[in-house]
């Protein structure tokens, strides 16, 4: 066997036990740590989850979320995660998009599945 064939092989190899890159949507999971819907209060920040245009606090809130919402991560920057409600699986919001898709703050989140 030549050394070129050899190499070829180990690279083919290497392949297919080299760990996948996660894929956006690949990681799932639930709204957790706030306080129920039934504390509702948009104005005290109370009973809801923000969802922001950008990865902070310093960005518009485009909806929200509500404890139990189940959410799909897409992409995460620091303790931010960029995630959608999966479709049905999420209360009818009181503010905002019916269906939003921005970033959360990772705390109110419990992830799992191969994570960005």
């Amino acid at each position: 066997m030549t050394l070129r064939k050899i190499a070829a092989l180990a690279l083919a190899a290497a392949a297919l036990v080299a760990p996948q890159a996660a894929l956006a949507g690949d990681c799932t999971g639930y709204v957790t740590g706030i306080r129920p819907v039934s504390s509702y209060n948009h104005a005290a920040g109370n009973g809801f989850l923000a969802v922001r245009s950008g990865p902070g606090t310093g960005y518009q809130q485009i909806g929200e979320l509500y404890l139990g919402d189940e959410i799909s991560v897409w992409a995460r920057s620091g303790n931010w995660y960029q995630v959608q409600c999966m479709t049905g699986r999420c209360q009818t919001p009181l503010w905002g998009q019916a269906n939003p898709n921005g970033w959360v703050y990772g705390r109110y989140l419990s992830i799992g599945g191969v994570c960005p």
